[in-house]
């Protein structure tokens, strides 16, 4: 029995000399190493984790777009009316608009990951070949050293005693080595996780992107049809009679809207024995940029009836998301949407003044706000009875519209 474990002793140590030799390693720092180990190892659950996010947030994005068929389908069915087909549509519209500011805010997230996932590519290559050039010096070592080694190992030893010590030694650094291996196998899988995710990452961004394209065709696509079906609607000689009706109707609801607002207004005032009062001072003009009049204050023909209707305001033609301003310092006595109106803000300047900006895409205050003079009150739009991107913007005084143009001045 004691012979055969000194030959077990003898084949251990020429074995670890021969394969995974060393002459200066020490196992307290085998057991560093160890430690070293158990963290990658997490780092690599970690990443498959975060890899397997990012794969179901790819398949993800392929199924969350707008259904267009899906949308058509349904719009029809309201176009026999056209106030309800132009409030369902406007619905549709501000849904595919917010889905494409999420989408625009998900991409600014994905590239500064792509970035943190670049640098952990970076680093994680640099440890792994750190690890291999200290495994190439130790190989270098290993040779260099390994006979004269043997020979001390062997033929050094005191005793028996001496050389079974030695070779629980030497199977304590051949453990070590087999470490030092495992170690630099699992850098490698760690790069080529990172390198993964970072692959991902950017296919989910050229996604993401690829989805605002598709999402802001869809946008222009429903509100060329927008334009089109009331175009055609007013345009059909058949309801052109119909039509006309149907505005002056249009038109004398959005009066009683605005009367009953300022009517409200009034008796609360009253009621609270306050009364703001304008002092004179001049409106800025209401958009951030300016492209055209599109239509003007006063009576005119008719773009579409073609018979002569009263423009109660100025029509300001101007890109779609253009920041929309208020004239005047005021209190926001309605911030609200409706299917002639589209999204419309109201505002009291004092002493029965008030200016109103009509078919906004986005609103920005709301009823009750104090707001400053050239502060953002709303983004041009077309939601409403409109067929293309505008400012509508209306003055009362006493009741009454009155000419924009005698508050403001063109740029």
């Amino acid at each position: 029995m004691r012979k055969k474990r000194t030959m077990k002793a003898i084949l251990i140590l020429c074995l670890a000399i021969l394969f995974f030799g060393t002459w200066n390693a020490g196992w307290n720092h085998g057991r560093a190493e160890k430690n070293n180990d158990s963290t990658i190892l997490k780092n690599i659950r970690e990443k498959q984790d975060q890899i397997t996010k990012a794969e179901r947030e790819k398949n993800s994005l392929k199924k969350n777009l707008s259904d267009v068929q899906s949308i058509k389908k349904n719009l029809e069915s309201k176009k026999k009316d056209l106030n309800n087909y132009i409030i369902e549509l406007d619905e549709q519209i501000a849904l595919i608009e917010a889905r494409v500011e999420e989408l625009k805010g998900q991409i600014a997230l994905k590239e500064g990951e792509i970035l943190d996932t670049q640098a952990q590519v970076e680093e994680a290559i640099g440890r792994e070949n750190g690890q291999m050039q200290n495994m190439i010096i130790r190989a270098h070592q290993m040779y260099e050293k390994k006979s004269s080694l043997a020979a001390e190992l062997l033929f050094g030893a005191s005793g028996m005693g001496d050389i079974l010590n030695r070779a629980e030694l030497m199977e304590k650094l051949v453990t070590y080595d087999k470490q030092q291996w495992n170690e630099y196998q699992n850098y490698r899988m760690y790069v080529e996780l990172c390198e993964r995710q970072l692959e991902l990452e950017k296919e989910i961004l050229d996604q993401t992107k690829e989805n605002v394209e598709l999402e802001q065709n869809t946008l222009e696509l429903f509100l060329e049809q927008k334009k089109k079906d009331i175009e055609a609607y007013e345009a059909d000689i058949s309801n052109n009679e119909k039509a006309i009706e149907e505005y002056e109707a249009m038109i004398k609801q959005q009066d009683e809207e605005i009367k009953a607002l300022e009517l409200a207004i009034a008796a609360e005032r009253k009621k609270l024995s306050v009364m703001r009062t304008y002092d004179g001072g001049t409106f800025v003009f209401p958009l951030a940029s300016y492209t055209r009049v599109s239509d003007p204050y006063g009576w005119r023909i008719h773009p579409i009836l073609k018979v002569k209707q009263f423009h109660n305001g100025v029509d300001l033609a101007a890109p779609k998301g253009t920041a929309i301003y208020a004239a005047y310092d005021g209190v926001v006595v309605a911030a609200a949407y409706s299917s002639t109106m589209g999204n419309y803000v109201m505002v009291d300047h004092g002493d029965n003044l008030y200016t109103i900006y009509m078919h906004a895409s986005t609103l920005k205050v709301k009823t009750d706000d104090v707001v400053k003079r050239g502060q953002t009150i709303a983004l041009v739009g077309s939601t409403g009875r409109s067929t293309g991107n505008h400012l509508h913007f209306s003055v009362r005084k006493d009741g009454e519209y009155v000419s924009p143009m005698d508050y403001i001045t063109l740029p």
